[in-house]
């Protein structure tokens, strides 16, 4: 009963949550896209009125405002909120988290149905709590590849634009204007924020805050000295967009002499997880004395642990910075 129960409200919440969903999220899609658009051209620090009021308004407010207020001044708040700006998926903190535990309850609700073991049970809630913010961890990571492997493009653009006689404000634009996501929309930002005031410096160092990359920060410096001390600045991005495709090129042949290594340890790491797996299904009574003994409890929890030492160790091993 206790079961039916649950899934019950499981099922009653999933149709009201859909219900809701078609109903107001139009809306508030197009609402978020506004703020988020006012936003972007307002992340710097906007002088107040004497009123008190923000002529623009500094911070989008996701369906849990009260939530999204008292994450604000938190130190987890801001590290959520950059990580959502770097993975560049239109979401907020309160979302993320009030995700984490509807995906967190489901995992719990999923062991409980299908799974026998109830150790499984927390390991699931956890698992289901932690995807996702290695989701948005993995979209960013994705985001920061692509923009890397687009910016050499971006910088022969702007070269090119400045040889036209164009200002590079201008070049920044055409930018903007011609790539694709994610480069085109960070050109975008920096852009816009020095279109409405913020000195093209602030706009340049923001931009090398919200894409963590070596290249971008010696992009940054290379336009800064150049517009003090002066210099021919399309041949030095030229210069530059030559290094990071000839780096490019490197990274490429390490992967290929690394690629052993890393199936080695996706091998190592999946195998005895799909073993068990199998075995379960095959022999639940040969493998249900793993499970309900002590020492067979203590012998799965220091597998778990020496394997993932072991995949870790070994991505140790073959991570070559280049």
């Amino acid at each position: 009963m206790g079961i039916a129960l649950i899934v019950f409200l499981f099922v009653v919440a999933l149709v009201m949550g859909t219900y809701a969903a078609i109903a107001y999220l139009p809306g508030f899609l197009a609402t978020r896209e506004m703020d988020k658009r006012l936003k972007d051209v307002s992340s710097f620090r906007v002088e107040e009125t004497e009123g008190g009021e923000s002529i623009v308004r500094a911070q989008q407010q996701g369906p849990l405002p009260a939530i999204d207020k008292m994450l604000k001044s938190a130190a987890i708040g801001k590290r959520i909120d950059r990580l959502i700006d770097h993975s560049g998926v239109q979401t907020t903190p309160s979302a993320l988290i009030v995700g984490s535990l509807c995906a967190g309850l489901a995992g719990f609700l999923l062991a409980m149905l299908f799974s026998p073991q109830p150790a499984f049970r927390p390991l699931a809630a956890l698992a289901g709590m932690a995807a996702p913010i290695m989701w948005l961890k993995h979209k960013a990571h994705v985001r920061l590849k692509r923009f890397e492997e687009q910016f050499p493009e971006a910088l022969d653009l702007l070269s090119r634009a400045l040889r036209a006689g164009h200002a590079f404000q201008t070049a920044m634009g055409m930018v903007a204007d011609e790539l694709a996501e994610p480069v085109g929309p960070e050109f975008k930002k920096a852009f816009d924020q020095q279109n409405y005031g913020l000195p093209l410096k602030d706009a340049l160092n923001e931009l090398a805050d919200r894409v963590d990359l070596l290249d971008v920060r010696f992009f940054v410096t290379a336009v800064l000295i150049q517009r003090d001390t002066g210099g021919n600045l399309s041949e030095i991005l030229d210069n530059l967009a030559h290094v990071v495709r000839e780096r490019f090129k490197i990274l490429r042949q390490v992967r290929v002499h690394t690629a052993h290594g890393r199936f080695t340890g996706y091998v190592l790491l999946g195998l005895p997880a799909f073993l068990a797996i199998a075995l379960m299904y095959l022999n639940p009574e040969h493998m249900g004395v793993l499970f309900r003994e002590p020492i067979g409890q203590m012998m799965v929890i220091a597998t778990v642990i020496m394997q993932t030492i072991g995949f870790f160790w070994i991505r140790q091993v073959i991570k070559i910075e280049v």
